[in-house]
């Protein structure tokens, strides 16, 4: 269970919402967190691309040792910092 805390101007609008529709205030809450996370769990990337994570192999090429190569040009500031 979970407890929210609301401003005057947001408790004044969940109620009318409530008194137009006729639904508790609890259900308008409860629907607006049910239908906000499927928003935002809808927009992750992973999700999004599911149908093709994995189809492509490239092989690596460039990119794969792009880690070694970002780790030397680091190195290379810190050193030349350190003069």
């Amino acid at each position: 269970m979970r407890s929210v805390r609301l401003d005057a101007e947001t408790e004044r609008q969940l109620s009318e919402a409530s008194r137009i529709t006729g639904q508790p205030v609890s259900q308008i809450i409860r629907d607006a967190v049910v239908e906000r996370c499927r928003l935002l769990l809808g927009e992750r990337l992973d999700r999004r691309l599911a149908d093709v994570i994995g189809v492509v192999a490239s092989g690596g090429g460039r990119a794969e040792r792009s880690g070694e190569a970002f780790a030397a040009l680091m190195d290379e500031r810190r050193e030349h910092a350190n003069r």
